[in-house]
């Protein structure tokens, strides 16, 4: 719990962090790649190349952040790390149809096993909402997808910025008409939590140790401290008094 007194019933809405928190970024990439393969015959370390994708993201964020490379959205950002990647995995034969369906993977994420029922659950008392550094066309169809029954869709892409940049988090208050304190930013990694809390949000950890795979890199927590911390989002829940 957090330092400071954390009162549940003053909370209004709750905005989550997407990539790894809802959603399992890593096997469904894989998955994505199985079955480019059984389509193609074209064969790649699937697991290695959605690492290395992922590894990818922030370092591309950096550049747009840095003015290196124009502000682009993820879905961009994601088309850039491919074509970067698909040489090192010997794909180079794929066709741009190809690479723009195995780009919009990301759009096709599955669930967490507790996410879907912990957030209509969640849903109840809450307004809930995505808060991602994805678009929002993405947003939109991995919901539609993964039966994500977010109020509202709210992407970093609005102010062409990126988390944790505080306004990020600022703008999801403002948007939804809450203070900043009515609203709890839920993610699994500690450094969007800390950009939440410098923006003036609330906090819920809730950590996904299979996010990287088995025995895969975690985001340590350091000497940071949260409101709320759950197991997963039905935790999250009876935590809340839901």
């Amino acid at each position: 719990m957090s330092d400071n007194h954390f009162d549940a019933g003053e909370i209004k809405a709750l905005v989550f962090d997407i990539f790894g928190t809802v959603v399992d970024w890593r096997s469904s990439v894989i998955r994505e790649g199985q079955k480019l393969s059984a389509q193609t015959g074209l064969q790649a370390d699937w697991p290695a190349l959605a690492d290395a994708w992922r590894a990818g993201y922030q370092p591309a964020m950096q550049r747009a952040r840095s003015g290196e490379i124009a502000w682009t959205n993820i879905d961009g950002l994601h088309r850039v790390i491919l074509d970067e990647l698909l040489p090192r995995f010997g794909l180079t034969e794929m066709t741009e149809a190809q690479r723009d369906h195995l780009n919009r993977a990301w759009h096709r994420l599955d669930p967490w096993p507790d996410s879907v029922a912990g957030l209509r659950r969640l849903k109840k008392r809450f307004v809930i909402s995505t808060l991602s550094n994805g678009n929002v066309a993405l947003l939109v169809n991995m919901a539609k997808h993964a039966r994500l029954p977010w109020d509202c869709v709210l992407s970093a892409e609005i102010i062409q910025k990126y988390k944790p940049d505080p306004e990020v988090y600022q703008m999801a208050a403002s948007l939804l008409g809450f203070a900043r304190e009515q609203v709890l930013m839920v993610a699994a990694h500690p450094s969007d939590l800390r950009g939440a809390q410098r923006a003036g949000l609330r906090t819920a950890y809730v950590p996904r140790p299979l996010e990287h795979g088995q025995g895969g890199w975690v985001e340590p927590v350091g000497d940071a401290v949260f409101d709320v911390v759950a197991a997963d989002f039905n935790a999250l829940a009876l935590a809340l008094g839901v």
